[in-house]
């Protein structure tokens, strides 16, 4: 008998060039029901939604996720620095691929270019789900992040030597992943060792002025008219209650669900959970358009 996970779809490659030449990793799943786009957080790429995008679009929801600028099989800028403006501007074509005004799914990084994004154009998204992101975070939170990313410059070993890592990192997850399964987020740059997939200038490019957004991005909040979905994680150390009280008062359309047992990898920690908010606010949506 075939089982639930082998029925789920499958996921359609494909490259997007952008006027700069940079081309962004795609991954596609075809639906009826209307556009829905997954953007990852910091460090992360496509991948970290496959079991949410394979469910959403099992559903009927056209869904597209990508590898941001400098993650994972998407384009590295070498020698030229990354900046937040043009990851904006990759978002809103990412978008277009799927047609006018689809759902934005977005954690953290993500979520804040989402956020830019919508600010900018109130016809970019239609709808938007924010995973543990907020205008305004947790510096805290933040920096025990980037340590964390700073902490293996040289890279790992072997697959075990990460997994072990990660575990130290996430030591409320109640089952690891096993070592085979980080296998695409690691890559052996010809040294025998392997390093995560991402480009490390990020680190340098984006982090050491992100405070220097909140301004903008709690202005963009303000002029926000769609229906907007805040996921946080019950014991996330990025978002607070003091953060998200602010949201909601700049967004006052703006709903709120808690995953208790989730940290800021809400979709790691909880995927069923997850998923399941998501889709109740697509069908939601739905609802409301008839």
């Amino acid at each position: 008998m075939e089982s639930a996970a082998s029925s789920l779809p499958i996921a359609t490659a494909s490259r997007l060039i952008r006027p700069d030449g940079m081309e962004l990793a795609l991954g596609s799943l075809p639906g009826t029901r209307g556009g829905v786009v997954f953007a990852h957080g910091f460090g992360q790429t496509h991948l970290a939604w496959a079991t949410s995008m394979q469910r959403i679009a099992a559903a009927g929801f056209a869904c597209v996720g990508f590898d941001a600028r400098g993650h994972g099989d998407s384009g590295w800028r070498g020698e030229q620095p990354y900046h937040f403006e043009p990851m904006v501007e990759d978002l809103l074509a990412v978008a277009a691929t799927v047609g006018p005004r689809p759902v934005l799914v977005g954690a953290s990084m993500g979520g804040l270019l989402g956020i830019a994004a919508q600010g900018r154009d109130e016809n970019a998204f239609g709808a938007m789900v924010l995973v543990d992101v907020t205008p305004r975070w947790e510096t805290r939170g933040v920096e025990r992040i980037l340590g964390f990313m700073r902490a293996h410059p040289h890279g790992f070993a072997s697959l075990q030597e990460a997994s072990d890592a990660i575990a130290a990192y996430l030591p409320h997850r109640r089952e690891r992943k096993p070592p085979e399964r980080l296998r695409s987020l690691l890559v052996d740059h010809g040294d025998g060792r392997l390093r995560w997939h991402w480009d490390p200038r990020l680190l340098d490019d984006l982090t050491p002025d992100i405070d220097s957004h909140q301004p903008m991005l709690l202005d963009a909040v303000r002029r926000i008219r769609v229906p907007l979905l805040l996921v946080s994680g019950g014991e996330s150390d990025i978002v607070s209650q003091t953060t998200i009280a602010e949201f909601l008062h700049l967004a006052p359309q703006a709903r709120h669900v808690v995953v208790p047992q989730a940290s800021h990898m809400v979709a790691g920690d909880d995927n069923d959970a997850f998923t399941r908010h998501v889709l109740e606010f697509l069908q939601s949506l739905a609802s409301e358009e008839h």
